[in-house]
C-alpha cells in the first residue's frame, strides 16, 4: 500500500479536527496502524485537549437534548403533523458528526490507512484523481419510487400515498440505524470503532440575486444519514456546497430573514427500512384498504409482505407549512441530488416568483405562408374579424415610431420595422406596399429584411424559400402561445 500522495499536512490537520470531535462525542478515535509505521493521527494532540474535550461533555450533559434552530423547526413540524398518530413520535438525534467543513465527509469515507472500504450496500476506493465509490444500486429508472405521506398537500393521482402511521414508524426506524450501517469508515481498519450517525447542513439557492431588485433566496436543508454513508453526504456536499455548523447563531436561517426563503428540508438516508413488512407499518390489510390503498400497494393479504416489495423508494412528508422531510431507502447518489433539487423546487413555488433550475419555456408565435399578396382590410374581415385602426396605433405608441409624410411610421430604435395602415396591401411580384391616404395612394418598396407591422399586431415579411429559388409572403400572428414547464422533477 502506498500512502505517499495520501500522507499531506493538509490531511492530517482534518485528521486532528476529526479526532478531537470524536473524543468530544466520546467515540473512538483513529490510530495509526503500526503495520506501516507513518504517524497520521497526532495523539499529543489528543491528550493536549483532553481537559477542553472534557469541559465540553461536561456542558452538554447539561443539555443533552439540544437541537440547533434547524432540527428544532423540523421536530416542531414532525410533532404537529403526527399528532393525530397515537403513537411515540421520531426524535431528530441529537448527537451526529456535523460535518461543519468541506471535505470531512470526503476523509471520513476511508481510513487513513487504508485504501479500500466496503459494505453491503457500498464499495469505496482511493484513486489518483481522489476517492471513487461504488454505491449498490445505479437506478436508471424512478418508476414506483415517490411516496407521499397523506394529510397535507393533494398527493398526485402517479405517485403512491402512505399513511401517516407508516411514516411514524419509518421514520423511528430510519433513526436507528443497526450497528452494520453506522460504522464509520474512517475508523474500520481497528478494533475500536465508532458507532454513530452523521448529518450536512446546506443552504442551496432558491432565488440567485439581481442586484437592485431582490437578494439571494436559499432554504436550509439538514441531511442525516448512518456513519458508513457518508459518501452520500460528500456527494451532496459536492454539488450544492456546505453551510457550517448549523448550531451556531451566525448559521441559523431564522435569524437570516434577508436571504432565507423560510423553508425546511429535511433528508434521511435509510437504506436499511427495504425490510419492513406491511404489516408491522400499521398499513389495512387488503379487505380492510381503500380502493386507492389496493391500487397502490399500500395494504397487506400475507404477514410477511415487505414494503415496496423490498424495493428502493423515496417517502415525502410536506404541507404548505415550508417544512419538507424524506426518507430515502436506498443509497444510490442520484436519489440524494434528486431529492436537494426537489426541495429546491418545493421551496421555489411556495416562496413565488422563482422557478427551480430545469423550468422554462417559450412564448411561441404562430407562422404562415400567405402567398405573393396580402390585403389588410381583407385579412380584417376574414382572419381576426376585429377592425384596428393606424391611427389608434399612433396614439397609443407615438413615442415608439417617427410618422412619414406617406402615412406610416418607422421605428425609432429598428428602422427595419415599419408600421403600416389598416388598409395596407401588400403585392410581392410588384414589390410595393400601397395603402390611402386622404383618398390618395401612397407606396413604398417591399424589401426583404424588413417587417411590416399591422395595425393588429401582426406581422408581414418577405422570405426566401429555404431550397427553392422563389419568394413568398410571411405572416406571424400577434398572440403567442405560452409553453411553460415549472420544473421537471
Amino acid at each position: 500500500m502506498n500512502l505517499k500522495k495520501i500522507n499531506s499536512e493538509k490531511q492530517k490537520d482534518i485528521i486532528r479536527y476529526i479526532n478531537l470531535q470524536l473524543s468530544a462525542m466520546g467515540q473512538p478515535t483513529y490510530t495509526d496502524s503500526s503495520e506501516y509505521g507513518i504517524q497520521l493521527s497526532d495523539p499529543k494532540f489528543i491528550e493536549l485537549t483532553k481537559n477542553l474535550v472534557l469541559n465540553y461533555q461536561a456542558k452538554k450533559k447539561l443539555v443533552p437534548d439540544h437541537l440547533c434552530p434547524a432540527d428544532k423547526r423540523i421536530q416542531n413540524f414532525i410533532d404537529s403533523y403526527l399528532s393525530d398518530v397515537n403513537e411515540e413520535k421520531p426524535h431528530i438525534p441529537t448527537s451526529t458528526f456535523v460535518l461543519d467543513q468541506e471535505g470531512l465527509a470526503r476523509e471520513l469515507s476511508l481510513a487513513p490507512d487504508s485504501n479500500e472500504y466496503s459494505n453491503e450496500f457500498l464499495k469505496s476506493y482511493r484513486i489518483k484523481q481522489g476517492v471513487l465509490h461504488n454505491p449498490k444500486h445505479d437506478r436508471r429508472t424512478t418508476k414506483g419510487s415517490f411516496h407521499i405521506v397523506e394529510g397535507g398537500l393533494p398527493v398526485p393521482i402517479d405517485k403512491i400515498e402512505v399513511p401517516k402511521i407508516a411514516f411514524n414508524r419509518f421514520l423511528k426506524a430510519a433513526f436507528n440505524a443497526p450497528k452494520e450501517t453506522t460504522g464509520l469508515p474512517f475508523t474500520s481498519t481497528q478494533e475500536e470503532q465508532t458507532d454513530l450517525y452523521v448529518s450536512l447542513f446546506m443552504r442551496p439557492i432558491v432565488c440567485p440575486e439581481v442586484k437592485g431588485i431582490i437578494s439571494e433566496k436559499s432554504l436550509e436543508i439538514r441531511y442525516f444519514a448512518p456513519a458508513s454513508f457518508v459518501s452520500n453526504t460528500d456527494f451532496v456536499e459536492s454539488i450544492f456546497g456546505n453551510a457550517g455548523d448549523p448550531t451556531i447563531a451566525n448559521n441559523d436561517a431564522g435569524l437570516d430573514i434577508e436571504h432565507w426563503t423560510g423553508h425546511t428540508g429535511c433528508i434521511v438516508l435509510a437504506p436499511h427500512i427495504l425490510t419492513m413488512k406491511k404489516k408491522d407499518l400499521g398499513l389495512p390489510h387488503y379487505d380492510d384498504a381503500t380502493e386507492r390503498q389496493r391500487r397502490d400497494g399500500v395494504c397487506w393479504k400475507n404477514e410477511d409482505e415487505l414494503y415496496n416489495d423490498g424495493q428502493p423508494f423515496k417517502l415525502t412528508c410536506r404541507d404548505d407549512r415550508g417544512v419538507v422531510i424524506t426518507i430515502i431507502a436506498d443509497n444510490y447518489f442520484g436519489y440524494s441530488k434528486k431529492e436537494v433539487k426537489t426541495q429546491i423546487s418545493y421551496s421555489a413555488n411556495l416562496y413565488g416568483l422563482t422557478e427551480e433550475e430545469h423550468a422554462g419555456g417559450a412564448i411561441a408565435f404562430q407562422r404562415k405562408n400567405i402567398g405573393i399578396v396580402f390585403d389588410g382590410t381583407a385579412f380584417m374581415d376574414k382572419i381576426i374579424k376585429e377592425q384596428y385602426s393606424f391611427k389608434e396605433t399612433v396614439a397609443l405608441n407615438s413615442n415608439l415610431m417617427d410618422i412619414q409624410e406617406e402615412g406610416h411610421g418607422i421605428d425609432k430604435e429598428f428602422n427595419d420595422i415599419i408600421y403600416i395602415p389598416e388598409d395596407t396591401k401588400i403585392d410581392l411580384y410588384e414589390s410595393t406596399v400601397k395603402w390611402k391616404k386622404d383618398g390618395k395612394e401612397q407606396c413604398i418598396k417591399l424589401l426583404p429584411y424588413q417587417y411590416y407591422v399591422h395595425p393588429s399586431g401582426y406581422k408581414i415579411h418577405m422570405e426566401k424559400h429555404p431550397s427553392a429559388p422563389s419568394w413568398r409572403l410571411v405572416s406571424t400572428y400577434a398572440e403567442g402561445t405560452f409553453c411553460h414547464k415549472p420544473c421537471t422533477v
